[in-house]
């Protein structure tokens, strides 16, 4: 086996708007040893706004965003793919990935007209630093040194955790020593609580998963919110019967008979109740799963005693038509899926064909006075419309003239916006918080803003000139 540990940085912290400046990834072998590294930086795409904030934090100036030197954001990717295919089989690891780059990575591949789940397909696994040193402070709270924030809670934040505990982190907020940073902390890993370790590379598959929740009717499980570690014993109630990579689960502190005394109505309202007691397993998103003998150790002191938690899950297994109830009506009281007008929200809307699919591989090997024809072969809408946008990103001299202009058009409206409301970053906005980040500014972070400040100014210009 072998580990793909990788960091990216970013215009941004929106995962379906902003995109990734840096890629940085090492790929090494069990015993951590490295085996070959990789990384590019790229230009910032012409409809994207960079966060001044995130800009400040990563150093990257303005100039650097459109240096002509640098990859398009589609030639960057691309290479990303390749050498993510050239790896796999493989593990994939980062620090706060599966709430961060692991979205931000599929949207890449998502608009370059890729796979977007490479990181989750082909033998690969990906679980994530955060979710386990989490996990490793409730199974041994002295092994590692937690920091604390400026808020005064203990901070799981790389570059605050790893020079804590012994990595010299001085470039940190670089995609390349946040590799690092993270190899670091997963030896510290292996060595403090190596069956954690173990158990969290065995849960980065899916179909490992699915072999613990076989062998496993009554477990415990573990998930963090805002920082903070919550543990359950729980037993399945059944699979999502549209989404195969999500179970539900019963916390055992519910007495299932004394939900099968309820009315449908009574039963909703308490499956809405806090703390829930029907939860959701992302079997596909390297969920933190425990043995009953392994679980936390105050998880064992507050909960009804083994004996009781078994009788539970033995009802559960049983009554197939108390698990029916809890499906239908958790189901029920969820939220109807909305489709999204913006193309960056459709990703989740459905698979690529098989022929969309080997439609994208000619567009990739068309030239790019071609590729518009080979667009007309696709029959999903979403995958049309980015294709038309890569184009025009990449060889817009190849578009017909009144398609090319509403393009500039469309990217002036998006960079402006004066119409509302919209989910992205747009110049105003980018604009106020620079205004704010300038006022106790000094030195080179002031000089930094201020290259963006003028950058932000110049498309300003540019926009009006189409919609004025």
């Amino acid at each position: 086996m072998t580990y793909v540990f990788y960091d990216t940085e970013t215009t941004g912290t929106n995962t379906a708007f902003d995109q990734i400046l840096q890629f940085g990834a090492i790929r090494t072998d069990e015993a951590f040893r490295e085996l070959e590294r990789f990384e590019m930086r790229c230009r910032i795409l012409q409809h994207v706004v960079p966060s001044p904030g995130a800009m400040r934090v990563t150093g990257v100036t303005a100039e650097q965003l459109d240096d002509p030197t640098l990859p398009s954001h589609y030639q960057m990717v691309r290479q990303i793919r390749n050498k993510v295919l050239e790896w796999s089989p493989a593990v994939f690891i980062g620090h706060n990935s599966l709430g961060f780059d692991e979205p931000l990575l599929r949207q890449a591949f998502y608009k370059t007209l890729s796979e977007p789940y490479l990181t989750n397909s082909h033998g690969n696994g990906r679980t994530d630093t955060l979710r386990l040193l989490q996990a490793a402070v409730l199974l041994k709270p002295n092994a590692f040194i937690i920091p604390h924030g400026d808020n005064g809670r203990p901070s799981f934040k790389l570059d605050r955790l790893s020079p804590a505990n012994g990595f010299s982190h001085d470039n940190a907020h670089d995609a390349m020593a946040d590799v690092e940073a993270t190899i670091h902390m997963c030896r510290l890993l292996a060595e403090q609580t190596p069956d954690l370790w173990w158990r969290g590379l065995q849960l980065s598959r899916k179909s490992k998963v699915s072999e613990f929740l076989a062998v496993h009717e009554l477990f415990a499980m573990t998930d963090f919110y805002f920082g903070r570690s919550y543990s359950w014993y729980v037993a399945p109630i059944g699979p999502n019967p549209v989404n195969s990579s999500e179970l539900f689960v019963l916390d055992l502190t519910n007495d299932p008979q004394e939900l099968l005394r309820l009315t449908d109505t009574e039963l909703k309202s308490a499956i809405r109740r806090r703390p829930k007691p029907v939860r959701s397993l992302k079997m596909n998103a390297a969920p933190v799963l425990w043995p009953i003998k392994e679980a936390p150790t105050l998880l064992r002191e507050t909960s009804p005693d083994l004996a009781e938690l078994r009788s539970r899950a033995k009802q559960l297994r049983d009554d197939e038509g108390i698990r029916k109830r809890l499906l239908d009506l958790i189901l029920d009281a969820r939220e109807p899926f909305q489709t999204s007008e913006h193309l960056e929200e459709q990703i989740y809307d459905g698979f690529a064909s098989r022929a969309d699919s080997l439609a994208m591989e000619r567009f990739h090997q068309a030239d790019w006075a071609d590729r518009l024809a080979v667009l007309q072969d696709l029959a999903d809408p979403r995958y049309k419309g980015l294709g038309q946008r890569l184009i025009y990103s990449e060889a817009p001299e190849v578009l017909p003239d009144d398609m090319r202009f509403r393009f500039d058009e469309a990217v002036a409206r998006r960079l402006v916006n004066n119409e509302g409301s919209v989910p992205w970053l747009t110049l105003s906005k980018a604009i106020e918080e620079g205004q704010d980040l300038l006022a106790t500014a000094v030195g080179s972070d002031a000089e930094l803003l201020k290259g963006h400040m003028a950058r932000f100014n110049r498309q300003v210009d540019w926009a009006g000139r189409f919609l004025n």
